[in-house]
């Protein structure tokens, strides 16, 4: 809830303050699609491998579905807790123009990131928390101790100019 305050007129007027469910649920989708990727070019990279080893027919992989299900977390806490750790946002939160940090404004930490990604994981039903709380936190991020925040960033000095309210150069 914003509190009845005004919408900004521009989505660099919104930077830096915290960001709300359609927001955080659009750039899970492309999270969601980010990751199906890299599990299907994995597997594939799999199965070639298994080729150059082992010579023709090529045959997919067909693990068990433990294999899958083991392999697939691992993919899901390394794709976000490692967004987080390095630059503080998914391939979602880029497009959304998100970042995810400590409440401090500092990127996460490896433990708090993987702890966050897991309970991302487990609860995405915490995100329902967000309509709730005044600060738009998630069940995750009252756990974690972390913030999710608009943060567009320039893509040219044009852009940079223009959000100043500077003439273009």
């Amino acid at each position: 809830m914003n509190g009845g305050a005004a919408a900004p007129d521009g989505p660099w007027q919104a930077r830096g303050k915290p960001a709300g469910l359609v927001s955080r649920l659009a750039a899970g989708c492309v999270d969601a699609l980010v990751v199906a990727l890299l599990g299907v070019l994995l597997h594939l990279g799999a199965s070639a491998l298994v080729l150059v080893v082992t010579g023709p027919p090529f045959r997919s992989l067909d693990p068990p579905a433990w294999v899958t299900a083991v392999c697939g977390t691992v993919l899901v806490l390394g794709y976000a807790a490692g967004s987080w750790v390095t630059t503080g946002r998914t391939a979602g939160g880029q497009v959304m123009g998100l970042r995810v940090s400590s409440r401090s404004g500092r990127l996460l930490r490896v433990a708090p990131a993987v702890l966050r990604a897991a309970l991302c994981l487990a609860l995405p039903a915490g995100l329902l928390w967000i309509p709730l709380s005044r600060r738009n936190a998630s069940v995750q991020d009252l756990l974690v101790r972390s913030t999710v925040v608009y943060d567009w960033t320039p893509r040219s000095p044009a852009v940079s100019a223009y959000r100043r309210g500077a003439p273009n150069p």
